[in-house]
């Protein structure tokens, strides 16, 4: 079985070779690589995520780095920076762009391969030396695109994953910085988190 992970930096995770979909970085995406080879071997592990992508970025290489590829199990983790470059550079994604372009990489991928499971798992923003400074708005619009994502995992009928949840519910236990280094980018113990959030949806299943 073939998983292949998509999104930014969250997924990329220092994979550094983007022309290798098998080099899985070192976060949650080769976490999983491990949970999921341990006890029978044979998957493949494909991460293409990318630092710095938007859900546009996403479209613009989505034939070659997901329909080629082929994959039986697709997760898409997207959001995040369609607000951060907004915020920082003025060169964000609208919400309502952001759905329309998340909703056609939907349709071309379940008509390209129609027996592909899909998982979508929802942007997430915590406190920190990124987000604090207009906490307000980072906040508020990066729930927008996590609402939009779980919209479309229902209206697709595919599995989603609520991240956000899944952090503010860490933070019960530890403080912001235990999970993420900036509020954006997960710690060692963040990409746990995130890998087991996906293993309890998704995992139990194969």
């Amino acid at each position: 079985m073939r998983f292949l992970f998509q999104g930014d930096s969250i997924t990329d995770a220092g994979r550094d070779n983007y022309e290798n979909p098998y080099a899985t970085g070192k976060g949650y995406p080769r976490l999983l690589e491990a949970d999921i080879n341990f006890d029978q071997s044979g998957h493949e592990i494909l991460n293409c995520g990318i630092s710095g992508n938007r859900v546009v970025d996403l479209l613009a290489r989505w034939k070659k780095d997901c329909l080629n590829l082929k994959p039986d199990v697709l997760t898409i983790l997207i959001g995040v920076n369609d607000v951060w470059h907004e915020l920082n550079w003025e060169n964000g994604v609208s919400a309502e762009v952001f759905e329309q372009v998340y909703r056609i990489l939907l349709k071309e991928t379940l008509k390209a391969l129609p027996d592909i499971r899909i998982i979508l798992m929802g942007a997430y923003v915590i406190h920190g030396e990124a987000t604090d400074e207009k906490w307000d708005v980072f906040d508020s619009e990066v729930r927008m695109r996590r609402d939009i994502t779980r919209k479309l995992a229902e209206e697709f009928h595919l599995d989603y994953v609520d991240l956000q949840e899944v952090f503010d519910k860490a933070q019960e236990k530890e403080a912001a910085v235990h999970w993420s280094q900036d509020g954006v980018h997960p710690t060692a113990a963040g990409h746990k988190l995130i890998a087991q959030a996906w293993k309890e949806t998704a995992i139990k299943t194969f």
